[in-house]
Order: C-alpha cells, then structure tokens, then sequence
C-alpha cells in the first residue's frame, strides 16, 4: 500500500514525465532528492536534451542543475544546464529556416533577420555565468514566497554569437532613443498574463557585450535554453537573458510593464535589504550579481578521512573578475588563502582549490569570495521580500574520521 505522502510524489513524477514527453511509468523510475530547507525533496527528471535534473515545476518547466555538476569543471554542460520560464506556452517546435529576428521602434531601418544571415555577421564568443534572480532563494530565513530553489538555479558556459550594437547599429539608432526592449517566443496561455518583455538602457545594449547568442558550448542552443537565439547579458541576472529572441525595440521611454515596474525588483538601498517582515521604501530593477563562491568538492554532512584532503570549488561576480578566494576550516576563525583556477574572463566561474589537514572531529568549512572591486562576500545574510542576491559565505558541515 502506498501512503497519500508516496502516492502525490508519484502522481508528481508521471505529470512532470509526461510533460517531458516520457512513459509515465519510467518517470516513477527517476528518483527524488532534498534540498536543504523545509519542504525540500523535489522529483529527478528528465526532458529531451537534458540529463535527470531538479524538477520544480512542469508547467512551464523550471529545472534546477544537481549541485555536484559544478564539481565537474567550471564549464556547465548543456544538457544539464538550468531552466527557468515565466509563461507556460514554450515554443518546442521552432523552424530555424523560417525563424526571423525583426528590430523596430525609434531605428532608422527597421530589420528582419533570418538565422543564416544573423550568423553572417562576425561572431565572438564570451564566457559567462547566467544565473537566476531567485537562485538560493529556498535558504532565506525567514522565509519569502516563489519558487524555493537550491543554490543550482546558475551555470557558465561559452557562448557564441552576435553583438547586440552590431545589429543596433546596422538598424541605425535614433536620437532620444532611451531603452531597448526584448520579447520573445514564448508566451502567456491567458491573455490577462503580462507578455514577458524585458528592457536594457541603450548604453548598456550597446556596450558591445550584450550578445545575441545562437552557439552554447559549442552547439546549437538546447530548445529548453532558448532555441535558436537568446539574448545573454553577461554579469546580469538572467530575468534579462530573454529566450527564444525574436522581437527587439529601441523605444524612447522606459519601459513600465509589469516585468519591469512591479517584478524582478530590489531595495534601493546601499545593501539591497531590509529588515525581515518589512517593505522596502522604495525600489530598483535587479541588476549585477554579487560576488558569490561554493565548495563543490564536499557536501554538507559528508564523512571524510581525517589527514591531508584538497577543498575544490568556484567563485563569480557581477563583472569585477575575483581577486582573491579564503577558506576557513574552523567555523570562520581563521582563513587561508586557495589558489585560484584559469581565469577564463571576468564574468566567468573562476576554480579554486586548497590542500587542507582535518583533524578527527567534527569542522564547519567556509569559503569567502573577494572581488577586483574590494566585494567581500558578507558573514550574515541579508533579506529582501523578493528573496534575491543570497551571497553570504556558505557553511559546509564535515565530520573527519
């Protein structure tokens, strides 16, 4: 017999396998696991060109990646790369040949792009961190409403494509231009949903590092991470990263939609927080990220040999670049320095490792980014109503033997 407990966790596995186009009695093979909060256990599973990830909701899919692939190099492989949506009409049958980008609004000649010809241009490349705004949001205290996610709601990967100034700039840009807004092909299944467009100041559209990105690690974009073209703005939190790219308009204004205005918003304040329970006076759009670093060698809880082990991890920012990684083996008392990785730019992880010695007994371990900028990652964490920008130093729980 199965308890109501077993019975709801599976009934959850067939939706979410059905979904992702499999037999739902294969999905009740794929197994389940706990993130570290309340109510945290959450189904393993699996959709077209991805391995078993997190599942947090079907409809639309939001897949976080299993935390020990970050363990594995500082590149996040696409098929185990997260996923986040907003609307639950998610475009999975895109035709590459018959896919246009058009730009419109305050340009002096308005485009259409086909795939082929927005690969024409000359390509770069940049290695980057997306990250979603509501990455670790699972672990505020207290706690705060959305989706309660671990801290694998993040991944870097090299991306490929095309300049947003070049095609800005072949559109040709007219004065008392202010913004830049994005849309994509996705879409609300009620039309009372707010349709998900994003804006960028036009200095920032036009740094030359926001890119329109076709090419993830060396493929195709997956479908699930915005096939055949998103935007990726390095440093930025990905609720600007729109998928499925199709729409661009330069505007004169600043765009007030509800994406804009209402959502995706922080304290304007020096810490971005304010005291738990309360609102804040007055708000931002999120932005950059905060510098932020894991231990991914060790999990919480494990059991170790006592004697000489190396910590592993990997650090990030906003776009400063980290100068420096510190690791504590004794609860934050004292700190070592670890010897940071290949620099693969600044919006990239950056790896670290550190040979440590653990005596019999049990060890808080602690690991502190700092930024070029002189960002230190905080000791005490600090709280928003919307549950954004968790940086403080992580505390990994051992037991040496």
């Amino acid at each position: 017999m199965l308890d109501r407990r077993e019975l709801m966790k599976r009934a959850g596995l067939a939706a979410l396998g059905a979904a992702a186009g499999l037999d739902p009695i294969k999905a009740f093979a794929l197994d389940t696991v706990t993130l570290p909060f309340d109510n945290g256990e959450r189904p393993l599973v699996k959709y077209p060109q991805k391995r078993p990830m997190i599942g947090l909701t079907s409809r639309p899919p939001q897949l976080e990646t299993p935390f020990a692939i970050f363990n594995d190099g500082v590149i996040t492989p696409n098929n185990a790369f997260f996923v986040r949506y907003h609307l639950a009409d998610v475009p999975l049958n895109i035709d590459p040949d018959a896919f246009a980008l058009e730009i419109k609004g305050k340009v002096d000649r308005p485009l259409k792009l086909s795939l082929k010809e927005i690969k024409k241009f000359p390509a770069v490349e940049i290695v980057a961190v997306n990250q979603c705004s509501g990455n670790s949001r699972g672990l505020f205290s207290p706690r705060v409403a959305g989706g309660q996610l671990g801290n694998g709601a993040m991944g870097n990967a090299r991306w490929r494509g095309v300049p947003l100034k070049t095609v800005l700039d072949k559109a040709g840009v007219q004065q008392g231009a202010k913004q830049v807004t994005f849309n994509g092909m996705d879409g609300p299944v009620s039309d009372k949903t707010p349709d998900f467009v994003k804006a960028l100041d036009l200095d920032h559209a036009r740094d030359g590092e926001v890119m329109l990105a076709y090419g993830m690690n060396g493929e195709d974009l997956p479908v699930l991470n915005g096939f055949p073209l998103r935007l990726v703005v390095p440093g930025y939190y990905g609720t600007y990263w729109v998928k499925h790219l199709n729409e661009i308009t330069v505007i004169d204004s600043v765009l007030d939609n509800f994406w804009m205005k209402t959502a995706y918003r922080i304290p304007d304040n020096s810490c971005n927080c304010v005291e738990p329970g309360t609102a804040p006076k007055s708000t931002i759009p999120i932005n950059r990220f905060t510098v932020r670093s894991f231990i991914t060698s060790v999990a919480d809880g494990a059991k170790l040999k006592r004697g000489q082990t190396t910590l592993k991890g990997i650090a990030f920012d906003g776009g400063k670049g980290i100068k420096e990684v510190a690791v504590s083996t004794d609860g934050g008392k004292s700190w070592t320095p670890a010897k940071l990785g290949k620099d693969l730019g600044k919006y990239s992880f950056r790896e670290w490792k550190l040979p440590v010695k653990l005596e019999a007994g049990a060890h808080e371990l602690k690991v502190r980014a700092t930024n070029n900028g002189g960002d230190v990652q905080p000791m005490d964490p600090s709280w928003n109503p919307a549950g954004y920008l968790r940086n403080v130093v992580e505390t990994v729980r051992v037991t040496a033997a």
